[in-house]
C-alpha cells in the first residue's frame, strides 16, 4: 500500500510502500477512500508541539474509507461500513471525563495520525469502537473534513453556548472557519467572518455570514464594536494578533473560545477587563463521537456544505504548501483509488497474499 510517512522533523514527507496492517483485538482494517489535510498534520509533520511523535510516523486524522477486516471480538462495526478516523482515535472509557461525556479530555486517549498511523495511506487500523459511522447520504469527499474541521468547530460552537441573535465572530476563515460559519447560522446566531484573504472573506458570505472583515484594511475589533460587538468570538487562525483583536471585539459577558494551537503560543489577557467585563475564556478540543455524529446527521440533511478540493498523495509536500502558503480556500482532500479487496491488493512472489 502507498502511505505518506514523516520521517523527520519539519522535512518533505516519502511516499513509499508499506506491507497492509493486520487488525488486532478491538480493530478494524479500514481501506481509506478520503482523508482531509488538516494544519494539525503540519503541526506533527513539523514536530511543533512539546509531545512529539515517535519517528516514523503516517499522519491524518480525517480519515474516511470501508472497514475490510475485523479484529478479534469486534461485534460493534460490520465488513463494508463506512467508517470516519478522527483525531480521537482512543480513550479509556472509565475515567470521569469519558464516563460524564467529556471523552475528548480523557488523559489516556491517543489520537490518530499522531501517536499511532493516520489516513495519509491507503490502509489504516483503527479502534473500533472510536471509528466512527457515516451515514450513506454522506460522501468520503465531504466526509473526511468534516471528521475534524466540522467536530472541532461544532463542538466549539456548542461550547460558547450561542444563544439565538446573539454576535458570533468567526476568526479565520478556511478548513474550520468555512464550516464555524455555518454551524454558528444553525443556532441562530448573527455571523460576522474575519480573515485577510478577500477570497475567504467572499466564501464566508456566501455561506450566510452576516458580516465579513478584513483584518488587513481595519482594526477588526473597531469593526465588530462599530456593528454592536461580539458576544462570542470563536479564534480559528494561528497569528499572535488575533488573539488580542478577538478578545478586544467582546462584549461585556462575551466568551473567548480558543480552538487553533498556534506552535508557540500563549495568551495575554488583561485581568481588570476580563473581570470587570466577565469575559470567559474557552477552550475546545475537538469533538466526541456523539459530536461527530450529530455532525454528519446534520449535513446528510442537508443543513451544511463542505467546500474541499481534490489532491492525490503523491502531491502531498505540494499540497502541504499551498496550504501554509494560504492559497487553500478550505481544505484539501487526498482521494484515493484504491478499490481491490485486501486479498488482491499485495501478494508475494508465491501468488499468496501478502498481508504484512
Amino acid at each position: 500500500m502507498r502511505a505518506a510517512v514523516v520521517t523527520q522533523f519539519n522535512q518533505p514527507l516519502t511516499v513509499e510502500e508499506r506491507p497492509i496492517p493486520s487488525p488486532g483485538p478491538g480493530q478494524v482494517l479500514v481501506r481509506l477512500e478520503a482523508c482531509g489535510l488538516c494544519h494539525t498534520d503540519i503541526h506533527a509533520i513539523d514536530g511543533d508541539w512539546p509531545v512529539k511523535p515517535a519517528l516514523p510516523f503516517v499522519p491524518g486524522h480525517e480519515g474516511v474509507g470501508i472497514v475490510e477486516r475485523l479484529g478479534d471480538g469486534v461485534t460493534s462495526r460490520t465488513l463494508g461500513q463506512r467508517v470516519a478516523m478522527p483525531w480521537l482515535g482512543h480513550a479509556c472509557g472509565e475515567c470521569r471525563y469519558c464516563i460524564d461525556g467529556r471523552e475528548n479530555l480523557c488523559e489516556q486517549q491517543y489520537n490518530t495520525g499522531y501517536a499511532v498511523d493516520g489516513g495519509y495511506a491507503e490502509y489504516a487500523l483503527a479502534d473500533a469502537r472510536f471509528a466512527v459511522p457515516v451515514p450513506d447520504d454522506v460522501s468520503p469527499l465531504d466526509a473526511a473534513p468534516l471528521t475534524c474541521a466540522g467536530v472541532t468547530t461544532y463542538a466549539a460552537v456548542k461550547a460558547a453556548h450561542v444563544v439565538p441573535g446573539e454576535r458570533v465572530a468567526v476568526f479565520g476563515i478556511g478548513g474550520l472557519g468555512h464550516l464555524a460559519v455555518q454551524y454558528a447560522r444553525l443556532v441562530g446566531a448573527r455571523v460576522v467572518a474575519v480573515d485577510i484573504d478577500e477570497a475567504k472573506l467572499d466564501l464566508a458570505v456566501e455561506l450566510g455570514a452576516d458580516h465579513a472583515i478584513d483584518a488587513r484594511e481595519v482594526d477588526p475589533a473597531a469593526a465588530i464594536h462599530h456593528l454592536g460587538g461580539a458576544d462570542v468570538a470563536i479564534v480559528l487562525a494561528v497569528a499572535p494578533q488575533v488573539f488580542d483583536q478577538a478578545f478586544r471585539s467582546l462584549n461585556r459577558g462575551g466568551r473567548l473560545v480558543l480552538v487553533s494551537l498556534p506552535a508557540d503560543g500563549t495568551l495575554t489577557v488583561p485581568v481588570f477587563d476580563t473581570v470587570l467585563k466577565g469575559i470567559s475564556i474557552i477552550g475546545s478540543i475537538v469533538g466526541t463521537r456523539q459530536d461527530l455524529a450529530e455532525v454528519f446527521a446534520l449535513h446528510a440533511a442537508g443543513r451544511t456544505r463542505v467546500v474541499a478540493a481534490r489532491r492525490d498523495l503523491r502531491d502531498v509536500n505540494e499540497a502541504v504548501a499551498s496550504v501554509l502558503a494560504g492559497e487553500v480556500p478550505a481544505r484539501l482532500v487526498f482521494v484515493y483509488d484504491s478499490g481491490l479487496p485486501v486479498e488482491l491488493e499485495e501478494r508475494d512472489a508465491t501468488g499468496r497474499p501478502d498481508l504484512g
